[in-house]
């Protein structure tokens, strides 16, 4: 992936620094940043979410650092801040369950953490902080399509988290002119997700569940609709974000989607057809916290931004799939 590009700055004389970088989004930014030539990529990564393998696959590229830390730590975040241009923020604790669970470690990442990275780059004279936020903001708001503007109430303590991100970031915009500018995800899946775990999410489950031959769950009646988002697409808006020059783009949060929904029952099927498999799904209870329906609007980061999503569902999942195929055991 990433022949395409973002952006047309020449950037080998620009550092980086993306927090959460051996993670399923964050490695991907990554790999985009050495691919175009960047001058200093560093990483920050506890390894509670990220994969080692994700840190060694970019080992033997000089202009590429690896720091063990967490984003819990202030000091950590300002040491890491030393000599940077731009922060890529994706560090977090992901998953509406696992907040549910433990609304306390989800709220130490997301929103201590949160603050330490922002005040840590305003202490730093970072040029411009961009952050992953979450399509979860708009909460129990029933409108489609979802405009920036009007978000619900939060269902779960990780969508609260990222409100307080948000709140925070635009607190720091006004009051310290900080350059920041967050990204609603809406269901981003591609390379590198993760399939294990009690917390992995819909796609890379179907996945590993159609080519190992098993039924996979689906929650509730699998009606349920969602902007999947691949993960270039993901990887695009951020890189958009760190240099977009168009006047009041700043101070902002963007959705990053394809304006396009499908029904849970439809990407399993989708799947199933792209796997030639005879397997069927097994259908339980709803999931607490998860909301109905979901459909971005994204003619803000069309115009703001310039963003503009290339890869749509089947050809992504095709891409995601390929992957899964040829994974290595260890991969995940």
């Amino acid at each position: 992936m990433y022949e395409q590009k973002f952006h047309s700055e020449d950037i080998s004389g620009n550092s980086f620094l993306v927090t959460g970088g051996a993670g399923f989004i964050g490695s991907n930014i990554v790999e985009y940043l050495l691919k175009s030539g960047a001058g200093k990529v560093r990483v920050l990564d506890n390894l509670s979410e990220g994969l080692r393998e994700n840190v060694e696959m970019f080992l033997n590229n000089s202009n590429y650092e690896f720091v063990g830390g967490s984003i819990a730590d202030y000091a950590t975040c300002l040491k890491n801040c030393e000599g940077i241009d731009y922060v890529l923020h994706q560090a977090a604790l992901g998953s509406v369950p696992r907040s549910i669970k433990n609304p306390v470690a989800t709220n130490e990442a997301n929103v201590t953490g949160f603050l330490n990275m922002l005040t840590a780059a305003k202490d730093s004279g970072i040029k411009r902080f961009v952050y992953a936020s979450s399509s979860s903001v708009y909460g129990d708001s029933p409108d489609l399509p979802k405009k920036e503007e009007k978000i619900g109430k939060p269902l779960s303590p990780y969508a609260v988290s990222k409100v307080v991100d948000e709140l925070y970031a635009d607190v720091f915009s006004r009051t310290y002119k900080m350059e920041v500018i967050g990204l609603r995800y809406f269901n981003i899946f591609g390379p590198r997700q993760k399939p294990d775990g009690p917390y992995a999410a819909a796609i890379p489950l179907f996945m590993d569940a159609l080519l190992n031959n098993k039924s996979p769950f689906i929650n509730g009646d699998g009606e349920q609709t969602r902007d999947f988002t691949f993960v270039e697409n993901a990887v695009q808006a951020n890189i958009r974000a760190l240099f977009t020059k168009v006047e009041d783009a700043t101070g902002k949060v963007y959705n990053v989607a394809v304006a396009e929904r499908i029904s849970i029952n439809l990407l399993f099927n989708t799947l199933k057809k792209l796997t030639a498999s005879e397997i069927n799904p097994t259908y339980r209870e709803e999931r607490e916290g998860d909301i109905r329906n979901s459909l971005a609007d994204i003619s803000k980061a069309q115009k703001y931004l310039e963003y503009a999503p290339a890869t749509k569902v089947e050809k992504g999942l095709e891409i995601t799939l390929n992957w899964f195929k040829t994974r290595k055991p260890e991969q995940v």
